[in-house]
């Protein structure tokens, strides 16, 4: 079965734009959910981190609205699609599936086919709902309370529970994750990565640096960083990043006066995400979209912010985001076990 080294941030504050330093380091997600699919498919994962140290999760990783309850969250965008006919309409943002409980949605719906109501009319009442709040950046419970013909089906109480449900379901979740990752040995116990051999790294099939906004802080310009891709990109070996991880591709050295990524289409965090961050709010000290541009990247963002999307040049993998976990993960784990990118 395919090896793969995972190099993980071990990067803990980045200075921001306020002149103070904030907590940081590697998003759970991007690290946990490669992490199974690629054990649960039987793979030998090698962790490593810059300085040996355990690495420390990102406390904003960790918020509840990152761990909503997989069918609900899939309903939701279900939803949204539904009725954001073209992405420019009005754009999705981070504040529309966080702070709006547009995530109730689902359970709403199971609550009025629970009244009699017929699937085709609960689905047009939810995607109603759903569409006001969205439109006016308006919490979905108060829409609901406040409406008197939803709570003829339906009591306030009821509507109430709903969103408090998935909300507690969403805090649950990020619990497990928490507890997940604090039973991975490699995250306890990584390896230091300037202490393994270039024949170590060598062994590996595929390198795949992980988010957070880490990699910003000690990959970008990282020489050991820089000979293991050198090494897996000679090799033409699979080099895979997610999310903030593309940060890692600037450390890669320049062969014949060209950037050794340079032409290759990728992609990464855009700046439209970093804006809607706490700490793109505060101001980060530089532009991963820019940065790769400059080198010589051909960045190739998805249609709309926050939603899957993977770009697959040559022997290198990127995912946008953090929603593109599964996706990159997947797209790793294809490749590896075709043999070829």
């Amino acid at each position: 079965m395919a090896k793969l080294l995972m190099i993980v941030t071990s990067a803990r504050l980045i200075r921001l734009a306020d002149g103070k330093d904030h907590p940081t380091g590697y998003f759970v997600e991007e690290v946990l959910e490669p992490y199974e699919t690629f054990a649960a498919a039987g793979g030998d994962l090698v962790i490593a981190t810059l300085d040996g140290r355990s690495p420390q999760p990102d406390p904003w990783g960790l918020e509840p609205y990152f761990h909503y309850p997989q069918v609900d969250e899939d309903f939701m965008f279900s939803v949204l699609r539904r009725f954001a006919y073209h992405p420019d309409r009005v754009r999705v943002t981070f504040t529309h599936f966080s702070e709006l409980n547009l995530v109730a949605l689902r359970g709403v719906y199971l609550a009025l086919l629970e009244t009699g109501m017929e699937p085709a009319q609960a689905r047009g009442a939810v995607e109603s709902a759903g569409q006001r709040a969205w439109r006016r950046t308006a919490d979905l419970i108060e829409l609901l309370v406040a409406d008197a013909e939803m709570t003829s089906r339906l009591p306030v109480a009821r509507i109430r529970e709903i969103g408090d449900r998935v909300q507690q379901a969403s805090r649950t979740n990020a619990r497990r994750v928490v507890e997940a990752l604090a039973a991975i040995p490699g995250l306890q116990r990584p390896c230091r990565l300037g202490e393994l051999t270039d024949e170590e790294i060598l062994s590996c099939d595929g390198v795949f640096f992980p988010g957070g906004h880490g990699p910003m802080v000690d990959m970008a310009d990282n020489a050991e960083v820089g000979r293991v891709l050198r090494l897996m990109h000679d090799a033409g070996k699979i080099i895979a990043a997610l999310c903030h991880g593309p940060a890692a591709l600037l450390s890669a050295p320049e062969v014949d006066g060209a950037w050794l990524f340079d032409g290759y289409k990728m992609t990464a965090f855009t700046d439209e995400e970093e804006h809607q961050t706490k700490p793109g709010r505060v101001g980060l000290p530089w532009s991963l979209e820019a940065a790769l541009k400059s080198r010589g990247a051909i960045f190739d963002d998805g249609d709309a912010p926050w939603a899957s999307h993977v770009v697959i040049d040559r022997n290198l993998i990127t995912g946008q985001n953090v929603g593109s976990s599964e996706a990159a993960a997947c797209a790793l784990l294809s490749v590896l076990e075709g043999g070829t990118a």
